[in-house]
């Protein structure tokens, strides 16, 4: 057993860094989504190539189609504490939040207040504010303009009986900071509320255990965290039960198609599969011994994070010190409360220039607004401008962080 990630042997398990048109390339972009492990590519290849056909039928390419198909969703369920019909596939995270929306304008009374936030990628705010249309009150959660966090104190000002729905992300795409979930949950319920979790920005660091966050909603992407371009949504069973039914009529009685409007893509659905493949990998490349999917969800995730942790506090320092940088959120790997990395930096130049530059230097780095329009203006920048993104996962290595730091010095 070893409590250090071998990162050596996870880039081994991603055929872009054997890519001879990547060699040299850094790679900083992976909160617009990660590379993709070479289990849900063989999975995908495999479907493709033996299994494109429609799924459950009777002869046996279409029963392995959809036997794959369920295996990913009792395996994923599985690895973070939820039941199996609890977790749907769809397109997109921001299409699941859409459909989510419909359901809940459907279900909500005029009045009712829903609660958003200004850290919110727009997909789990837009969809979300549109209910005002629907007669719905919508209140803003908003950030700390300096800090760029999201206060309980400020949660606990707009909370009361009224309100039935608290949208909010598990970490910001830009400031980075993890929220509290589990106590943001136990809040809403305390007044009846329900909540709804983006872990876009999150789940990559490590597949979160729901039940214990206890968060009614919770969803992220795949394309993010080393699998196919898929939305995952998590749904505890008592508020799908309650919620309207967004697909055809005669699905309403199948819990995880309730919120699937059109046919999922088999072949992606399928190659998610692949996503618990390299978990397991991991988990057994470092462990002995057995472990139920959960608690090797928790471990996988515990070395991610440390390597993670390690790995951008020098990145901090550097930009810390640095006087033509902000950066937007904490400039401090604190273990209290977290904090992915994911760095965005106004800088004194235009962003969009800078990132060209580090092209240059062999970082691939993002500029923009990342949809995050609200979170940049709050935070006192101008969201035309735009930020720097620098992000990056557990197969980081020290070298590429030095690169990076090396381009900043020589372009900022």
């Amino acid at each position: 057993m070893t409590t250090t990630l071998d990162v050596e042997f996870v880039r081994s398990q991603f055929p872009a860094f054997a890519e001879t048109s990547l060699q040299g390339q850094a790679f900083f972009e992976n909160a617009g989504g990660s590379y993709t492990c070479r289990q849900v590519i063989d999975r995908l290849h495999r479907f493709y190539t033996e299994r494109k056909v429609q799924p459950y039928g009777n002869y046996p390419a279409s029963q392995a189609g959809g036997a794959e198909m369920d295996e990913a969703r009792t395996r994923l369920a599985a690895l973070m504490n939820v039941e199996t019909d609890e977790l749907s596939f769809g397109p997109s995270t921001s299409q699941n939040t859409y459909v989510l929306a419909q359901a809940f304008a459907e279900t909500l009374a005029a009045g009712d207040v829903v609660i958003v936030t200004d850290q919110d990628h727009e997909a789990n705010s837009g969809a979300w504010r549109r209910l005002e249309a629907r007669g719905m009150e919508i209140r803003e959660w908003q950030v700390d303009p300096e800090s760029g966090q999201l206060e309980l104190d400020r949660l606990a000002e707009i909370l009361d009986e009224r309100v039935k729905l608290v949208c909010f992300p598990h970490c910001s795409n830009i400031v980075g900071q993890e929220n509290p979930v589990a106590k943001v949950a136990a809040m809403a319920h305390a007044v009846g509320a329900v909540t709804c979790c983006d872990g876009v920005s999150y789940a990559p660091h490590g597949l979160p255990d729901i039940g214990a966050l206890g968060t009614d909603i919770y969803m992220f992407s795949s394309y993010k965290t080393y699998g196919p371009h898929q939305g995952i949504l998590v749904i505890r069973r008592g508020l799908a039960d309650r919620l309207a039914n967004q697909a055809h009529f005669f699905n309403a009685g199948v819990r995880y198609k309730r919120f699937t409007p059109a046919g999922p893509d088999h072949a992606q659905v399928a190659a998610c599969a692949g996503m618990a493949d390299y978990i397991d990998a991991l988990y057994a490349h470092h462990h002995d011994g057995e472990a139920a999917p959960a608690q090797r969800a928790r471990v996988v995730a515990a070395l991610q994070r440390g390597h993670e942790d390690r790995t951008l506090a020098p990145l901090l320092d550097f930009l810390g010190n640095r006087n033509d940088v902000r950066i937007l959120g904490s400039a401090r790997v604190d273990g209290a409360t977290g904090r992915v990395p994911t760095v965005a930096l106004h800088t004194a130049r235009p962003a969009e220039g800078v990132a060209d530059t580090l092209a240059a230097h062999g970082v691939m780095a993002g500029a923009g607004d990342f949809y995050a329009v609200r979170t940049i203006g709050a935070m006192g920048c101008d969201a035309n401008a735009g930020v720097l993104r620098l992000s990056f996962v557990h197969y980081t290595t020290d070298d590429e962080v030095t690169q990076l730091m090396k381009g900043l010095d020589a372009c900022l």
